[in-house]
């Protein structure tokens, strides 16, 4: 794993990017390692983000500002952590992190029989001062409890939960209170965002189709893993009631944000190429109609999100990447 100056601030990038109508004026904030998950904060100024580099063998969390100085380790380096985001006064950030289970990271999933992604059941999920100090543990059920995004009009908290015994989604205000179980189908629900106005949410789901499909589910989730590769994309209104399955590629889909104006989705697929690690990013309108691909990278690009004024896009991707496992985070001006 390469090792790189946190105090270096952003690189232009002259590579040839695709040429896209919505997004030019490239800016590489990170610099080797695996960097993933980079989401703003209110004022637009800074990011929070997850990586895995020295001296830390699995992600931590991490803040940096907008031009990608001062990268800064924010959560306790113990355990493993994923998807951090800030709190609407700027002030403090929620993330999950399996620290309370143990110090080491966890045990990778078996991927002998194909790849699958770890639901690790000592994730639960923290609310922290923005300097990294833990003020709450807000989760604390058996199990995975992670993916937590927030509305900052409403407050309310989105995160996965595998409470009932199903990878379902759920919500919460942001001092754990007032908790909710809002999907119940069958399957994995996850990586759920907001819209603006706090009316929609959007997310990934993996709904089992046929009783085989079904029996590897829950034999994977018994084993605190899921299969990532047969995704779609899910939206509904805000309480999880009129959902609608928007994409049916039946290849791998996730990471979906709504457009600043909420009508339209940005998400990351591999519809492309179907069963790879290629992900582009692409655009729809709320009902699947309209799509239309935003960039053509060629390798994996994935975990858009726009910042508050709408102006700027944020995403991970391996262009230039100078490893086989190296995912970097950029910025792009957004059109």
């Amino acid at each position: 794993m390469l090792r790189f100056s946190c105090a270096a601030a952003a690189l232009l990038v002259t590579a040839a990017f695709a040429a896209d109508s919505h997004v030019s004026n490239f800016h590489q904030l990170t610099h080797g390692g695996q960097n993933a998950e980079a989401y703003w904060a209110p004022d637009g100024k800074r990011l929070i983000f997850q990586s895995t580099r020295p001296p830390h063998e699995c992600d931590q969390m991490y803040i940096m500002n907008a031009d990608g100085s001062d990268q800064h380790m924010v959560s306790t380096g113990k355990g493993r952590t994923t998807c951090g985001y800030f709190l609407a006064d700027n002030k403090h950030i929620m993330y999950a992190s399996t620290h309370g289970a143990g110090d080491a990271c966890p045990t990778p999933p078996d991927r002998s029989h194909g790849y699958v992604w770890g639901v690790f059941a000592g994730y639960d999920i923290y609310l922290a001062t923005d300097d990294g100090k833990i003020l709450k543990q807000l989760t604390n059920t058996p199990g995975y409890d992670a993916e937590a995004t927030i509305n900052w009009k409403t407050g309310r908290v989105v995160y996965t939960s595998l409470a009932s015994g199903d990878l379902d989604l759920w919500t919460m205000k942001t001092d754990g209170s007032h908790k909710k179980q809002i999907t119940k189908k069958v399957g994995y629900d996850g990586g759920a965002v907001f819209s603006r106005d706090g009316r929609k949410l959007v997310w990934r789901a993996n709904y089992p189709k046929t009783p085989e499909d079904m029996a590897r589910y829950k034999s994977l989730l018994a084993d605190n893993t899921t299969a990532p590769m047969k995704m779609e994309i899910v939206v509904a209104d805000a309480d999880g009631s009129h959902a609608s399955t928007i994409t049916d590629f039946g290849c791998a889909s996730f990471a979906p944000t709504f457009t600043p104006d909420g009508k339209k989705i940005l998400f990351a697929s591999n519809k492309h190429a179907c069963d790879t690690r290629r992900f582009e990013l692409y655009m729809m309108n709320l009902d699947g109609s309209g799509l239309e691909q935003v960039t053509d990278f060629g390798g994996f690009t994935s975990f858009p999100e726009f910042s508050p004024d709408g102006k700027t896009l944020v995403f991970c991707s391996d262009r230039d990447a100078k490893g086989q496992y190296e995912f970097n985070i950029f910025t792009a001006d957004w059109k």
